[in-house]
């Protein structure tokens, strides 16, 4: 033990009981899973990435040299490291006495394990080759589509979108934020495609904001593989996907003035636009009270306080499937079919329809009072 207590180059501080601590195991009997990349990244720094998602944990990484870490850990950790003279035996008692002045709940993680959920270590999957680190691989891509709301991005974006990311975007050096951007250029040109009118330029228009709506989906898979999601970059995506629909409802109105309509097209796109900036409007509002970055997470009164994403209880079919009636994916491959049949009209009606539905929510959400829309205690 004396020995044992000489492995560490400094003195252990123990977390405050209120933390439950962790040991994160980066030693040489890691190394081989822990240098292999999941979902873009190694594994050890998923683990890391992990670790600093979870509240009231203190974690220990103890590592010997025989794998690289970052520079700089989250704050929620400190680094031990083992002297490289040491034994097997040594770590392993080394080990056992840190486990030992933590505290009995501290739990042992190996940096060569991934896991879908940041706090179920017992149901990792411990890379130690080429074949435990592809199903290590499908399952984290697994998670991502299981994530998936859209009724169309289920069916088809996702599939494309998680294909392009797993064979092309987690091997180059781009971020998501990156990825949303070019996916917002992409999505401003297909919407002055259907603003020139022609059938021909319509046609392709949708279909190039059907690509916008496959990279963006890339963009997500990209930011949620890589364990990079933070809050400015879903501000991003909620401000892009903002700008191109309030674009493409006026692209349309001016498609359809330009060739053969009339002014009144063009007023029923205005209005359009106007109700869907005033409903951004009250959710840019709502993000910032309730301290979030999505729309699908915020809590609507029309939901009784729940946040769309996880909305239960009475009522909540028919939220849910007017939500996905209305929601970008089902939109834009519905606007390819009409389009392909010169039913841009008719197009231009569901856009209004839509702006009406969401402008009477955001103006029920003004109106109700506070006590409504709180998280339950």
């Amino acid at each position: 033990m004396a020995r044992a207590a000489a492995v560490f180059s400094g003195p252990v501080s123990v977390a405050a009981r209120t933390t439950v601590p962790v040991i994160l195991r980066a030693t040489e009997a890691e190394a081989t899973g822990a240098r292999m990349q999941v979902g873009g990244i190694r594994v050890v720094e998923r683990a890391i990435r992990q670790l600093a998602r979870l509240r009231d944990v203190h974690v220990v990484v103890v590592d010997d040299g025989s794998i690289p870490l970052p520079r700089r850990l989250p704050r929620n950790m400190e680094r031990r490291t083992i002297a490289a003279d040491g034994d097997n035996g040594d770590l392993e008692a080394g080990i056992d006495r840190l486990r030992t002045e933590l505290g009995p709940e501290t739990a042992i993680v190996g940096a060569d394990v991934v896991w879908l959920q940041p706090g179920r270590f017992d149901k990792g999957t411990r890379v130690v080759d080429a074949a435990s680190r592809r199903a290590a691989n499908d399952s984290v891509f697994w998670e991502v589509e299981r994530e998936t709301v859209g009724l169309v991005d289920r069916i088809l974006n996702q599939k494309i979108s998680s294909r392009l990311t797993r064979l092309l975007l987690v091997h180059l050096p781009v971020a998501p934020a990156f990825v949303t951007l070019l996916a917002g250029f992409i999505g401003l040109y297909g919407a002055l495609l259907v603003a020139s009118g022609t059938w021909l330029g319509v046609v392709t228009g949708f279909a190039v904001l059907e690509g916008y709506v496959i990279l963006d989906g890339c963009a997500n898979d990209l930011a949620r593989v890589r364990l990079h999601q933070t809050a400015l970059g879903a501000w991003l995506d909620t401000a892009v996907g903002d700008f191109v629909n309030v674009v493409m409802v006026l692209a349309v109105g001016l498609g359809l003035w330009h060739h053969g309509g009339t002014i009144l097209d063009m007023k029923m796109a205005l209005a359009a636009a106007g109700m869907t900036l005033f409903y951004v409007a009250v959710c840019y509002r709502e993000l910032m009270r309730q301290g979030e970055g999505d729309v699908m997470k915020l809590r609507w009164w029309f939901a009784y306080g729940q946040a769309l994403k996880n909305v239960s209880g009475a009522g909540s079919n028919s939220i849910k499937n007017v939500m996905l009636l209305g929601r970008r994916d089902f939109v834009i491959l519905l606007a390819i079919g009409l389009a392909y049949f010169d039913q841009l009209p008719v197009v231009l009606l569901y856009l209004l329809i839509i702006g009406i539905v969401r402008a009477a929510g955001a103006l029920g959400q003004l109106l109700t009072p506070d006590w409504r829309v709180r998280p339950p205690a």
